[in-house]
């Protein structure tokens, strides 16, 4: 009798203790895991409608976990909308404009608090895999910016001798592959670096599956040029851009299976969203934004409004949908509150949103959210369910001849000479400018961007804010 009860003895202690083991995870601090792509479209994810790109891996985390619908990018090009998610400010406030690259002396300053920086104070490993974007130069560094390890590209993956316009446009040097502070390896293709990226992010989830941890992951594609592995290629209905996608999704669902084989599933906050819209000006090797106007490098809602996905079983309700405005500079606050770390001492612009992605609140803590670009041009604002634009040059694609399998088309540039609203709740596709039906909702929202542009300036009126910073610079 003794001899069987003891196998049963065993096994119950066994997996009493596995229990244990996972429950002493869940009492530890959330793990943070930020999975970034680069140009990726509103509508290029299945619960974002994209019908002919197969995302799974995504598409469960959404029926997990929480989909914001009005989400937006800090900005609308990658060095400056990178230097807001991860310092909670809005990027002119912090000196970073544009896409910084080979040829750039300036970086993100020493002085400002990256969201990594935060979490180290609280005991977290921190890690990044993939593009960096904010200074190439070695005081610029992740690692010098609160990561433990880097692996990945300085700046934008078409920054390298192979841009197809390399000479009579650009003179790029080759494109360095950092591990940590040191230049591994020069890239002449890229098609082994999504893998690449995953292989670490898991490595680095098992690593640390006792410690909280911070794993940023900045991929370098959908951005041009585009590259996938032979595990994809060809097997989307939407081309290679389609292909890139699914290796993205496949690279989510490693990280997703590493956290639920180490127990961490249920403490651990997964966010998926991308850096600004597509590039549309590069036609089937670029994302679509679809049912929203414009694109990358834009303040129309393709250009910013981004897909937005968060898991975090333990607080969030699984498959619900959020359409209240938020934006990138909201998540170092959240995560703060989350995490219960201090705030940096110097002002940020984000606000925490926890209790919006909780349900606790209906209303965004943040009246208004502004949307500049270039070197500090405020081209819109989003108050509520509208969005005003003001008098300003923007590029599009519309009328032109798109560019194709790696090559650009050329865009037209159009001035918008009076002051234009739209209900982007109702006119996502902001087909129908309202303003004149709407004097008072116009005079609101000017009296909020005059309030801003005090704060922090605006050059197409020649103004300067009181607040900016000045990004860090080469001694």
């Amino acid at each position: 009798m003794h001899r069987f009860l003891f196998p049963i003895l065993i096994l119950l202690v066994f997996s009493c203790g596995q229990k244990e083991a996972i429950k002493s995870k869940t009492n530890q601090p959330t793990n943070i895991v930020l999975i970034f792509t680069d140009d990726q479209g509103y509508q290029d994810v299945g619960v974002f409608g994209a019908d002919d790109i197969a995302t799974p891996n995504l598409d469960q985390m959404a029926a997990d976990g929480i989909k914001l619908t009005s989400y937006y990018s800090a900005q609308a090009v990658c060095s400056a909308s990178r230097a807001g998610i991860l310092t909670g400010c809005y990027p002119n406030r912090i000196g970073i404009h544009n896409a910084l690259g080979p040829g750039n002396t300036h970086g993100i300053n020493a002085s400002e608090t990256t969201l990594a920086e935060m979490l180290k104070e609280k005991g977290y490993k921190t890690a990044i895999y993939g593009k960096w974007h904010l200074g190439h130069h070695e005081k610029f560094l992740p690692t010098r910016h609160g990561f433990d390890e880097w692996f990945g590209i300085p700046y934008s993956n078409d920054m390298w001798p192979f841009h197809p316009q390399q000479g009579p446009v650009f003179n790029f040097p080759d494109l360095p592959l950092y591990e940590n502070e040191t230049v591994i390896d020069t890239l002449i293709e890229q098609s082994q670096l999504t893998t690449q990226i995953t292989e670490r992010s898991v490595d680095f989830i098992n690593r640390n599956k006792d410690n909280p941890f911070f794993l940023y992951v900045p991929h370098p594609q959908p951005h041009v040029p585009l590259f996938v592995s032979d595990q994809f290629k060809g097997k989307s209905d939407r081309g290679l851009y389609g292909d890139v996608i699914m290796e993205i999704d496949w690279s989510v669902g490693q990280i997703m299976e590493a956290l639920k084989s180490n127990g961490l599933e249920q403490n651990t906050i997964v966010i998926f969203t991308s850096d600004n819209g597509p590039w549309l000006s590069y036609g089937n090797h670029a994302g679509s934004a679809f049912p929203l106007r414009e694109g990358k490098g834009t303040a129309w809602e393709g250009g910013q409004r981004e897909p937005f996905i968060m898991k975090y079983p333990n607080k969030l309700e699984a498959g619900k949908v959020l359409d209240i405005p938020v934006m990138a500079i909201d998540m170092l606050p959240t995560i703060a509150e989350i995490t219960d770390a201090e705030l940096p001492l110097k002002t940020i612009d984000g606000k925490s949103v926890w209790k919006v992605l909780t349900g606790e609140s209906k209303e965004s803590p943040q009246e208004a959210y502004f949307f500049y670009y270039r070197v500090n041009e405020l081209f819109g604002v989003r108050y509520g369910k509208w969005k005003l634009y003001f008098p300003h040059r923007y590029r599009t694609m519309n009328g032109q001849e798109l560019g194709k399998d790696g090559l650009p088309g050329d865009y037209k540039m159009i001035d918008m000479e009076e002051i234009e609203l739209y209900d982007v709740v109702n006119d996502i596709g902001e087909t129908k400018d309202v303003a004149e039906k709407n004097p008072e909702v116009v005079e609101k929202i000017k009296l909020l961007a005059n309030m801003m542009r005090s704060r922090l300036g605006d050059s197409l009126l020649e103004l300067e804010g009181s607040e900016t910073r000045e990004p860090g610079r080469l001694d």
